[in-house]
């Protein structure tokens, strides 16, 4: 949950806001590099309000609206992203890849079969590179993006042109692992 706390003490840090509010911005400015689904934003902000780092704003009902809750960060809150920030960046914990899991055990199936997986896992990453090519040049010509959104987009894209590169030798490979 570390993350998804980070990202929520982050984005009320910038102004009290409703739930809906926050997922918003997480679709829109952090939709392509996070994973956060609307209805953990709400159970994590229940348990953010129990730590106290966050606290309701206000509660209100717009017409025939839904009630809407305001959350605000707290000054606990705000050490806290603070702290979270910090270690996200001091930490250097090694990425582990599930994928890798398959393929100490591909000998386990059959060779051709083997050879499908690779090449529609390395047809997948030629469409995920082609998509994140196109959004970098398109978020190069809004000078509205800020360059951190940018510099993300960009760090995406080098994961995925490795990922292209590996999957290609592995290709090549497939004829010793069996």
């Amino acid at each position: 949950m570390s993350h998804i706390k980070l990202v929520l003490l982050g984005v009320l840090g910038m102004k009290p806001m409703h739930g809906y509010e926050i997922k918003h911005i997480i679709e829109d400015h952090m939709g392509d590099w996070t994973d956060i689904k609307f209805g953990s934003i709400y159970f994590a902000l229940s348990k953010l309000e129990e730590e106290q780092f966050v606290e309701i704003a206000e509660e209100g009902r717009e017409g025939n609206r839904p009630s809407r809750t305001v959350y605000r960060i707290t000054e606990k809150g705000r050490k806290a992203y603070f702290k979270l920030l910090r270690q996200l960046w001091t930490s250097n914990q090694r990425t582990l890849y599930p994928l890798d899991i398959g393929l100490f055990f591909i000998g386990s199936v059959p060779k051709q079969e083997a050879a499908c997986y690779i090449e529609e896992r390395i047809k997948k990453t030629d469409e995920s590179l082609a998509y994140l090519l196109l959004h970098g040049k398109q978020m190069e010509m809004d000078p509205q993006i800020p360059a951190q959104a940018r510099a993300i987009v960009n760090h995406s894209l080098r994961h995925m042109e490795a990922e292209r590169s590996w999957l290609a030798e592995v290709f090549e490979l497939l004829d010793n692992f069996y």
